[in-house]
């Protein structure tokens, strides 16, 4: 094998609603060559991992088989086995995915939940790098977490810790996408801050026009039409963001409160497209969390990007295997 097992490199997977990506990564956590496909989940589990697998073959024979091990994170709820439980994006519900994928491609294979993939990333190689108490919070369409607790990631008994998404922020609040109401996700994530804005856009469409006219109807407005109003300068644009920073800083003086880290990671698409939503998020934390909870606390932006989830999955791979990077 050249190279030797200690230099050869993991594959990480990103398996989400609408790509697979595989990237060959070396243990230091650098990409040395990644493939895409669209995920097209409508089709099924099967068509799906038959893909998987052959975008999979391609990647071991672009690296002469030197690859040992690849980590998969995929947007689901995954069992100790690597079993996917339920992955709604996928539309997918007891799919033995690391067996599947072990059998066909003749190496271990780790079985993960994105987030925490990209936690994991996070941790060995990005803006968490060191540290061994730590949350990271990535907001997209949805909200999801992980927590690295005196140098451990945690996992909870069925697999699922991490759901930070869905802590109750506001009693009897807003309907989620669960079974809740008034999740952290229900008035943070893109999807979230989307319907609040058309909803605010309805209640006042004076108020509103700015969003509609630039959305092209109101049904269309989305996170990414009131962050662009933000920075149009539109008044109900940045009423809407200044309420989101508060709902963010609500749900993280909870996580601060509960976990107690030296960093506090934010990430995923909103925080790429609204980095201002930070500042003001911050300030509410460190006037309402616990003075204890916060004697060590830095609040640091993501550092891997949209590397986070295959840097992550490749890394808790190579940690499976035996061969785990700095950290």
């Amino acid at each position: 094998m050249d190279g030797g097992a200690a230099g050869a490199p993991t594959l990480g997977v990103d398996l989400g609603g609408t790509k697979i990506e595989i990237a060959a990564v070396s243990p230091d956590g650098r990409i040395l060559g990644s493939r895409r496909r669209p995920t097209e989940a409508s089709r099924g589990p099967e068509p799906v991992i038959a893909d998987l697998i052959a975008t999979l073959r391609e990647s071991i024979a672009a690296e002469g088989r030197r690859a040992t091990a690849v980590g998969v994170g995929v947007a689901a709820q995954v069992d100790g086995s690597g079993g996917v439980v339920f992955a709604p994006n996928l539309r997918w519900r007891n799919v033995a995915l690391g067996a599947r994928l072990s059998a066909a491609v003749g190496l271990p294979v780790t079985v993960t939940n994105d987030v925490r993939a990209a936690t994991f990333g996070e941790w060995k190689f990005g803006a968490g790098r060191g540290e061994s108490d730590l949350v990271c919070l990535f907001i997209g369409t949805g909200i999801g977490g992980g927590a690295v607790v005196a140098g451990t990631l945690l996992e909870g008994a069925s697999h699922t810790g991490g759901e930070l998404g869905h802590m109750t922020i506001v009693t009897g609040g807003r309907a989620c996408t669960c079974r809740n109401l008034g999740c952290f996700e229900a008035y943070v994530g893109g999807w979230a801050i989307a319907a609040r804005a058309q909803e605010a856009a309805r209640s006042s469409p004076s108020d509103g026009r700015w969003m509609v006219d630039a959305a092209g109807t109101l049904e269309a407005i989305t996170a990414a039409t009131v962050v662009a109003g933000f920075e149009a300068g539109d008044a109900m644009s940045k009423r809407l963001f200044d309420e989101t920073a508060a709902y963010l800083g609500s749900g993280l003086v909870g996580v601060v409160n509960a976990f107690n880290p030296r960093r506090l990671i934010l990430g995923g698409g909103i925080v790429e497209r609204a980095p201002f939503l930070i500042e003001p998020a911050e300030r509410h934390v460190r006037t309402h969390a616990l003075e204890a909870a916060m004697g060590e606390l830095r609040f640091e932006r993501a550092g891997l990007g949209n590397d986070a989830g295959v840097v992550g999955a490749a890394a808790m791979a190579a940690h499976a295997s035996g061969r785990g990077g700095p950290g």
